[in-house]
Parts: structure tokens; sequence; C-alpha cells
């Protein structure tokens, strides 16, 4: 009887743990990169993401430019501006990030040489608290009627 009093609080600690953290995963689909031709000073590159948590992408790298950047665009009066997000993007839990010309996107800058269409090249997604990535992204032309 002795044993059973002692077991049940532990029974009972067991029960009200909490259970492990979910591990977080994000899920990369479709990277692409524009064309650019030798010397231009930056290219944009395309991608889908879904986090299983809460996340967000903070950093890209790449063999490929000088830097990565994470931007955003937005009208302001008329006119389409860019600019840099130094703070990363959030990413959802469960929600598809589309990352695509005229919204947020990844811009490669001072890229080392051409981007030629049907190339690939490598963007490294560093994310804070997924494991980075290492991505292969096909150079293309973007889809007709899609602007940057």
């Amino acid at each position: 009887m002795r044993s059973l009093l002692f077991l049940a609080p532990l029974a009972l600690l067991a029960a009200c743990s909490p259970e492990p953290a979910a591990e977080a995963v994000v899920t990369v689909t479709d990277p692409w990169c524009r064309p650019a031709a030798a010397g231009a000073g930056a290219a944009g590159c395309y991608v889908g993401l879904q986090a299983s948590v809460d996340d967000r992408l903070v950093s890209v790298a790449t063999p490929a430019a000088a830097r990565g950047e994470i931007h955003t665009m937005s009208m302001d009066d008329g006119v389409m501006r860019m600019r840099h997000l130094p703070d990363g993007l959030a990413l959802p839990a469960g929600e598809s990030v589309a990352l695509k010309p005229g919204a947020e996107h990844l811009m490669l800058m001072a890229p080392t040489g051409a981007l030629d269409e049907g190339a690939e090249v490598q963007l490294t997604l560093t994310f804070e608290k997924a494991p980075a990535q290492t991505v292969a992204a096909q150079i293309r032309s973007a889809p007709h009627g899609m602007a940057h």
C-alpha cells in the first residue's frame, strides 16, 4: 500500500508535465531568381515558405552575390517603394508565406557574375528557430505580367 502511495505523486507529476515543444521546421518551395546581366547591381529571388511553429526568416546568403537581403515592397503616394527588412520576415505557424514579385522578396546585392536563364544559384535561408536550409534556386524569367 505504501508503494502505491509513493507512486501516486509521480504519476500525477508525469500527467501534468508539458508536452515536448514541437520541432521547428520550415518547408521551402519553388525557389527561383530573375536573370541578371554581369555587372547588375542586384537581382530578385522568390520562394514559398511554411513554418511548423511561429518563426522568422532572418537572413539569406549566397556565393552568387556580395550579400543577400530580405525586402518588402509597398505603394506610397502612387509610387512603388522597396525597403530592406533588417529584422527579417515573420513566418506565422501553418501559414504559407509567398515571397514574390511586387511583395516581400529576396535581393541578391552585387551579384558576383551573370545570373543566366536556366542556371541555378545556391541560397542559404537562416531562420530564427528552424535549422538553416540551402536550396538551389533556378534562374528564370517571371511569369508574364509579374512586375518586380
